[in-house]
């Protein structure tokens, strides 16, 4: 048997099996036109049921490259957040969250601002409930007590009213109760 070094599938190749996929070739074509297994097509293939991801964009909403360097040489050249926002067109509130979440006024870059910021868009992000232990097993002990998420969404508010890590929407328990997106 042949032992082969595993190299992962770039994504420009991911998106040129989608085309070959959509223009109707098989796994096998596809397979050798890439020096592949049909097997390692198939795992690619299916699951998204032989529907191609739709290409990742930048919600309209969402600061751009340019909007992020226009940021960071208001920042440079001291202006106040008022007149960076203004000069953008942009709530104030939306330029001062931008620039504390990465880093502040001393820290703020550009570059790694929009890169940050488009890692962290990426989808599924992880369920609160399955990064807090302590929540979920009060969670947890509540659902065997038979409480609805509502009756532990509320009760967490009122017993933890100055922590705000502690708080859970109902939303997010029946999501975690249905999906199980929570790893117990």
């Amino acid at each position: 048997m042949i032992e082969r070094k595993r190299t992962r599938l770039s994504p420009t190749k991911k998106n040129e099996i989608w085309g070959r996929w959509k223009a109707g070739q098989s796994m096998h074509e596809i397979g050798r036109a890439y020096g592949r297994p049909h097997p390692t097509i198939r795992k690619l293939l299916l699951p998204r049921g032989g529907i191609a991801p739709i290409a990742r964009r930048r919600s309209r909403v969402a600061l751009t490259l340019a909007e992020r360097e226009d940021i960071s040489r208001g920042i440079a050249s001291d202006s106040s957040i008022r007149e960076i926002a203004r000069g953008l067109s942009r709530a104030t509130s939306t330029v001062s969250r931008e620039i504390v979440r990465h880093g502040g006024r001393p820290a703020y870059r550009a570059h790694d601002a929009d890169g940050q910021a488009w890692q962290s868009a990426l989808r599924p992000k992880r369920c609160l409930l399955a990064m807090d232990r302590k929540l979920r097993d009060i969670v947890a002990s509540k659902l065997i007590l038979d409480w609805s998420p509502e009756q532990i969404s509320g009760w967490l508010k009122n017993r933890y009213p100055n922590d705000e890590s502690m708080y859970v929407s109902h939303e997010t328990i029946y999501r975690s109760l249905l999906f199980k997106h929570v790893a117990y």
